[in-house]
């Protein structure tokens, strides 16, 4: 995430998902979450980089 120019702090505040959300999110590669979370992440995501897909994040 660093490397597309987010922090989590900033994802945080971008996407509406809780700094403890974005955290896990980053540490735990099992956790999936909601359909709703997801949607806030990528669509902050895509502001640095339209390209991004879900399932570069997550398996769907």
């Amino acid at each position: 995430m660093d490397i597309r120019g987010y922090s989590q702090e900033k994802l945080s505040q971008l996407s509406g998902v809780s700094r403890n959300t974005v955290s896990t999110l980053c540490s735990n590669t099992e956790y999936v979450p909601s359909g709703s979370i997801m949607q806030k992440i990528l669509k902050a995501l895509r502001e640095v980089d339209p390209s991004v897909r879900a399932d570069q994040f997550w398996d769907l």
